[in-house]
C-alpha cells in the first residue's frame, strides 16, 4: 500500500525540480547572445575630403573612415535616380544621411538676398526629404549684413516672430513627409538656448519643424564655458525628443580680460563631451557630426577622441557592432 504523504512528497519534489528547471532555462535563454538586448550604438559621422564619383565609393569611404551616419552626398539640381541610387546605398550600408544644409539668411533686410535664401531653404529641404536625410538644417539668419552675424535686432521679439512665420512658410510650401526643417543653436540669434528652441517649436507649430543641436553654439560666456555639462543635460531634458542631428565640436576660453572663445578640434577645448554622450545616449540612433576641420588627419583626431569618451560611457559604434553581429537590423 503506497503512503499517501509520501506519494505527494515525491509529486512535489517532481514539480519543485522541474520548476527549478525551468528557471535554470529560462535564465539560460535571458544570458544567450541573441537575448540580450544590444548596447546603444553610437552614429559618428563627418565629411568626406576624398572624391567618389559613385555611391558604392562614397560609401567605401564612408567605411575606411568609420563613420555610419553622413552629411548629404549630391546636391538639389541632381537627378532622382541619382538620389534615389544614393538613398539606397546608405540604406543597404546601414548608413544615416544625417542632414542637408541650408545655409543662408532667410530674414535678411535686403529682400534680394531674403528670397534667395528662402528659394534655397525650400529647395534643400525638398533634397532631404527626396534622399531621407534626418532633417534639413539653417541657422534662423541674422538682421545684420553678415548672414550669421550679430546684430541688436536679433533677439528681439520682432525678429522671433519673423523667425516663426519665416519657418512656416518654407516647411508649409515643401510640405515634407520624411525629413524635418531645423534650426541651428547659435549665440547670438535665436534660438539661443533650450527655451527659445521650445518657444519656436510651439510658436511654428509645425510636425516637421524639428531641432539640431549643437552646444558650442551656446557656449557664449565663461558661466556657459565652466557650465556646459548642465547645459547640455538642460537641452536633452527639454529638447531630446526633437533633435534630429547634432555636431560635435569644442570651444576654449582663452585667459584673457575680456571673453574670448575660440572653436576647436573636439578634445581641445572645455566642452563636456563626457555630458554631451551620455545625454546622446537617451535618443540612440541619432548622428553626431563632424565638422569645420582643415583636413583628414584633424578629423582622425577628433574621432579619435570623441570615440574614446564614447566608449566610457558605454557607447559602442555601429560599423563594429555589426563585424560581430551581422544579422543586426
Amino acid at each position: 500500500m503506497v503512503n499517501i504523504k509520501e506519494s505527494l512528497s515525491r509529486r512535489d519534489f517532481v514539480k519543485t525540480a522541474f520548476a527549478g528547471a525551468a528557471l535554470v532555462a529560462s535564465a539560460s535563454v535571458m544570458k544567450s547572445p541573441s537575448a540580450e538586448q544590444k548596447p546603444p550604438l553610437l552614429r559618428l559621422g563627418g565629411p568626406i575630403l576624398e572624391r567618389y564619383e559613385s555611391p558604392d565609393a562614397w560609401v567605401a569611404a564612408l567605411k575606411k573612415l568609420g563613420y555610419s551616419a553622413a552629411y548629404c552626398p549630391v546636391g538639389a539640381g541632381e537627378k532622382d535616380d541619382v538620389v534615389a541610387a544614393y538613398a539606397s546605398a546608405a540604406d543597404k550600408a546601414n548608413i544615416v544621411i544625417a542632414e542637408v544644409g541650408a545655409w543662408s539668411n532667410p530674414i535678411s533686410p535686403d529682400e534680394k538676398t531674403r528670397k534667395a535664401a528662402l528659394a534655397k531653404c525650400r529647395e534643400q529641404l525638398a533634397l532631404a526629404d527626396r534622399i531621407g536625410a534626418r532633417c534639413c538644417v539653417n541657422i534662423s539668419g541674422s538682421r545684420s549684413e553678415q548672414w550669421d552675424g550679430p546684430h541688436p535686432d536679433n533677439l528681439t521679439e520682432a525678429t522671433f516672430d519673423v523667425i516663426v512665420e519665416t519657418t512656416r512658410s518654407i516647411i508649409d510650401e515643401v510640405k515634407p513627409t520624411r525629413t524635418c526643417f531645423t534650426l541651428e543653436t547659435m549665440p547670438w540669434a535665436y534660438p539661443d538656448s533650450a527655451d527659445s528652441y521650445l518657444r519656436l517649436i510651439k510658436a511654428i507649430g509645425r510636425e516637421r519643424f524639428a531641432v539640431h543641436f549643437d552646444p558650442v553654439n551656446l557656449v557664449c560666456s565663461p558661466q556657459r564655458y565652466f557650465g556646459s555639462g548642465d547645459l547640455i543635460r538642460e537641452c536633452f531634458q527639454k529638447l531630446g525628443p526633437y533633435v534630429k542631428s547634432c555636431h560635435a565640436k569644442d570651444i576654449l576660453l582663452h585667459p584673457r580680460l575680456t571673453t574670448h572663445l575660440d572653436e576647436v578640434r573636439p578634445g581641445l577645448g572645455g566642452l563636456d563631451y563626457a555630458a554631451f554622450l551620455q545625454e546622446l545616449k537617451r535618443i540612440p540612433d541619432t548622428p553626431l557630426m563632424l565638422e569645420h576641420l582643415p583636413n583628414e588627419e584633424e578629423y582622425r583626431l577628433a574621432a579619435e577622441h570623441i570615440r574614446s569618451v564614447a566608449r566610457k560611457t558605454g557607447f559602442e559604434f555601429w560599423l563594429e557592432y555589426r563585424q560581430h553581429n551581422p544579422n543586426l537590423s
